[in-house]
């Protein structure tokens, strides 16, 4: 397939699950889904398009959090990243674990540092932070307070 057969196909495929498709460049886009279709959507985009799921990303930004899922169809050098906004009052979005075992240590990261639910993943467990770092405490969320008064970060978390 040529970038816009896919680009055709997914919006398509997914027209009621799509909220915007950003064409950033030639070899880049931004897909915009609804939180609940992100298995649908990245299942096909993963088995169908035979593309390689790169990395995720999450972000607190003002009003609600996001997670950009990257992935990358090498045949055509396309890098497609779905695009989801959590609110705030309810972080969480299934898991694609099940789907491809590539996502489950992302998502790990994320869960632990934004503080995202991912339904379905079989192991929630920290990853990078100490043993002692309390529930409930994201570091990397807007809203988060030093909880340690005696600790001095000044080299990340």
């Amino acid at each position: 397939m040529t970038r816009e057969e896919v680009l055709d196909d997914l919006r398509k495929k997914f027209k009621d699950d799509i909220i915007e498709v950003f064409d950033k460049s030639p070899k880049r886009v931004y897909v915009e889904i609804r939180p609940d279709s992100i298995v649908q959507v990245a299942s096909y985009i993963f088995k169908d398009l035979k593309a390689r799921f790169n990395t995720a990303s999450g972000v607190d930004l003002r009003y609600h959090m996001e997670i950009l899922y990257h992935f990358l169809i090498e045949d055509i050098n396309l890098l497609i990243s779905l695009r989801v906004k959590l609110q705030k009052q309810k972080l969480e979005i299934d898991s694609l674990s099940p789907i491809f075992e590539g996502s489950s240590w992302i998502e790990r990261e994320i869960h632990e540092i934004l503080g995202i639910n991912f339904r379905g993943h079989k192991d929630l467990r920290k990853l990078l932070l100490p043993d002692d770092w309390p529930e409930g405490v994201y570091p990397l969320r807007r809203d988060y307070k030093e909880w340690d008064k005696n600790v001095i970060r000044d080299r990340g978390v």
